[in-house]
């Protein structure tokens, strides 16, 4: 019987995180936030005083990162988002982090992964694929609230530019662009609060469970 992994992609601020955290707590499955990877990387090119658009610099980063070591805490903000966005276009660094993510993804019974290119190139064979997207404006604004509930302030304009910026960085680079695998299921969560997408997302990852024959938790 196979192993129940479960891929969700999705651009930012379009909820998969948190929908990876739930679906990981409702099916007893470990979870990977793999743009932390990709954060990381980013952070310490420049902790480094390096330059994040420097494919050399940002490899040898990456093939330093311990994945045990992650803080999601401490590589949380905008900055850093953008820092793993730009490090996450050199395809020697995502060759890099590759591993790393699928030997995560074979842990026995399986596991969660959400990122940009789960399900179309580091879990491809997935039984569960999601693809959670939003509009740019619903995102932004979701963005501008978890910033201020951080006590952080930024402008609205400021993070819809902002997040159209790594849209079209991530959906353009040459290696791994962000898209739906053909057999993603797609969740549009523009219109949903946290609870209806979970929902959603649960009856999604049920579906794959049940066409597995795996029992369940």
């Amino acid at each position: 019987m196979r192993d129940l992994v479960v891929a969700i992609d999705g651009p930012a601020a379009s909820g998969k995180g948190t929908l990876a955290t739930r679906l990981g707590a409702a099916f007893a499955l470990p979870v990977l936030d793999t743009g932390l990877l990709y954060r990381a990387v980013g952070a310490a090119v420049d902790a480094a005083g390096g330059d994040p658009d420097d494919a050399e610099q940002a490899t040898a980063a990456a093939e330093a990162i311990d994945p045990a070591r992650l803080s999601a805490e401490a590589l949380s903000g905008r900055a850093v988002g953008d820092l793993a966005s730009r490090v996450a276009v050199h395809p020697r660094v995502r060759a890099a982090l590759l591993e790393a993510q699928r030997r995560f993804a074979r842990r026995p019974g399986g596991a969660v992964l959400d990122g940009r290119d789960i399900g179309t190139v580091i879990c491809p064979d997935a039984p569960a694929k999601l693809y959670v997207f939003a509009t740019p404006e619903a995102r932004a604004e979701r963005r501008w609230r978890q910033l201020r509930a951080r006590g952080e302030t930024a402008s609205l304009d400021s993070i819809l530019a902002d997040i159209r910026r790594r849209d079209a960085r991530d959906q353009d680079r040459a290696t791994a662009p962000l898209r739906p695998a053909p057999d993603a299921a797609l969740l549009d969560t523009t219109d949903l609060d946290i609870d209806a997408a979970f929902d959603a997302a649960r009856r999604i990852v049920e579906a794959a469970r049940d066409r597995l024959g795996a029992k369940a938790p």
